[in-house]
């Protein structure tokens, strides 16, 4: 008999890098997690379409991923970046100083040959295949905000309403029938609350309600501490309802510019939230206490100055850089085996010491970014096949999509969720802080005056080229990606450089609407920022259409 059921919710996500240059944060970014990532993905999911694995991921693929792994220029990029990979290798082999340096050389050659062969396999489609693999019954797709912007610090409930459907619209557009799931970025939320003129913000649960979105995964500690309407013990991580609360009079001072609310009333907004299960994110997430610090697996960190190939293996959690031993790919696989029935075993046991509400078969949502496998954990990918197939001779853990089990065992219990994201401290400092305020203050002002540019904007052809690519610009400012990547200081300047960019073609284009310009120079202008950036294409720029106190789509 079936004790419960495995979750694996991957999300899939890249900042907008199309023709962003190269080395060391450009578009070779997307290039790498192709090669590593989506389609050694494509290729597992292909083998258990042939093999009849009765796997079932939830998938999430943000819309601004999607936009570029559709992308022509991205694509042929890719091919170039390969047959690069392949010469470094080639010059490696030729200059490797032992038997086993060789080998690994060959080993890359092998690697990127192999992919080459699949992308020309599957004709260059990756979008097409996770379509096909979702078609099939082996995934189920979840939607993100369009540009994955962080929804809980958007100044304008037009902007957010805006992502959302522009998001959900390119899923659709990619991917076919809609899913009822949504990934929230950076799983960020917040409830309804007053801003500081008194006007009452609908809840994040609000704008997905009324996009006919069923549920969303959030962050452990939001659930655990969440206030309870009825809720079960701590270990039974949903799904749980998120209720709609309208609030009465604010009881207390605004703090930040968010008044404490009052809750007056309460129904069911038809909206549910799981919650990652923790200790599962723990063996996967962690490189000193999971299985991607297992001293067999391929060290990240350590690259050829010449070639930038990754020759090296963990080798031991106190190994410095260069001590660290040769790469065998072998006994990285003996290991895959290994840690994948350990996963299975520790899902099982939660399985069994867990319980569902109501007494149903307990679910464990093990969440985790997509490119954690095959780019950072090289061996992931293999891993994650194993899992399933793992799962798959057992009889008594099954995988499970989630929308799957909320359809087969509806919420009984709703929890008062509160403001948070899986960031540092389970809140909003990751993204706003002293470093990154500027940002955000180019942001908010961007929102103000998108709204203007809709309700000013004529119906000339040009006019419409003009506000739909401020429109795209809008978007590409409000990704979530630039203001982590200033406060992780993984490429501050770098973070900057790009948005900057996005906001002075939004501003140049904003002038250009508002001049109601239509002149060569004006066209020639919008041409350029058209071909720099290109994604949604069939974008309405009336879904920033002013809407403050209500989340109904347009």
């Amino acid at each position: 008999m079936v004790k419960g059921y495995c979750a694996l919710v991957l999300h899939s996500h890249l900042p907008y890098v199309r023709r962003a240059g190269l080395w060391p944060h450009g578009e070779e970014m997307i290039h790498e997690a192709i090669a590593e990532t989506y389609l050694p993905l494509a290729r597992t999911l292909r083998a258990w379409e042939r093999d009849r694995v009765p796997a079932r991921l939830t998938l999430g693929l943000t819309p601004i991923l999607l936009e570029q792994l559709a992308d022509r220029d991205v694509l042929e990029s890719f091919v170039a970046y390969a047959e690069v990979e392949i010469a470094a290798a080639e010059r490696d082999v030729r200059h490797a100083n032992s038997a086993e340096r060789m080998a690994l050389a060959r080993f890359y050659i092998q690697f990127y040959r192999d992919a080459l062969a699949l992308f020309d396999e599957i004709g260059g489609d990756l979008v097409g295949t996770f379509r096909h693999a979702r078609d099939a019954g082996l995934i189920d797709a979840l939607t993100c905000a369009a540009t994955h912007a962080y929804l809980p610090l958007l100044d304008r409930d037009s902007t957010i309403a805006a992502q959302l459907d522009v998001g959900r619209a390119t899923s659709r557009r990619h991917l076919g029938a809609p899913t009822g799931g949504i990934w929230l970025p950076e799983c960020a939320y917040r409830p309804a609350y007053y801003d500081g003129v008194g006007r009452l913000r609908p809840g994040i649960e609000e704008f997905l309600e009324q996009r006919g979105l069923t549920h969303f995964v959030a962050e452990t500690a939001a659930v655990v501490a969440g206030a309870a309407v009825g809720k079960a013990a701590g270990d039974v991580l949903g799904p749980y309802g998120v209720p709609q609360r309208r609030v009465g009079p604010t009881s207390a001072s605004a703090d930040g510019g968010r008044s404490v609310l009052v809750p007056f009333a309460v129904r069911d907004s038809g909206v549910a939230v799981f919650g990652r299960e923790p200790r599962t994110g723990l063996l996967v997430w962690s490189a000193s206490q999971g299985y991607p610090g297992d001293s067999a697996y391929r060290e990240f960190h350590r690259k050829d100055p010449l070639s930038g190939l990754q020759y090296w293996r963990v080798t031991g959690a106190r190994a410095e850089l260069a001590d660290k031993a040769l790469y065998e790919p072998a006994a990285a696989r003996a290991r895959v085996g290994v840690h994948a029935r350990h996963f299975v075993e520790e899902v099982a046991a939660l399985l069994s010491s867990g319980r569902g509400q109501g007494g149903v078969p307990p679910l464990v949502v093990a969440a985790f970014d997509t490119e954690l496998f095959g780019h950072w954990w090289f061996e992931g990918v293999e891993w994650l096949d194993a899992v399933a197939r793992e799962i798959a001779g057992r009889a008594d853990v099954a995988m499970m999509a989630t929308a799957a089990y909320l359809d087969r065992h509806p919420p009984e219990e709703a929890i008062d969720l509160p403001e948070s994201s899986w960031g540092a401290g389970a809140d909003h400092t990751t993204w706003a802080n002293e470093q990154t305020a500027d940002l955000w203050a180019t942001i908010h002002e961007a929102e103000r005056r998108m709204e203007r540019l809709v309700a000013l904007a004529s119906e000339l052809p040009a006019q419409r080229r003009a506000l739909a690519q401020a429109a795209r610009e809008k978007l590409l400012l409000d990704a979530s990606d630039w203001p982590f990547l200033i406060s992780t200081g993984q490429a501050a300047e770098y973070a900057r450089e790009r948005f900057r960019g996005h906001a002075d073609r939004f501003l140049a284009l904003a002038r250009i609407v508002e001049a109601n310009r239509t002149d060569a120079d004006a066209a020639a202008y919008v041409s350029e920022c058209e071909r720099a950036d290109n994604p949604f294409p069939d974008l309405d720029p009336r879904l920033f259409a002013a809407r403050q106190g209500r989340a109904a789509t347009y």
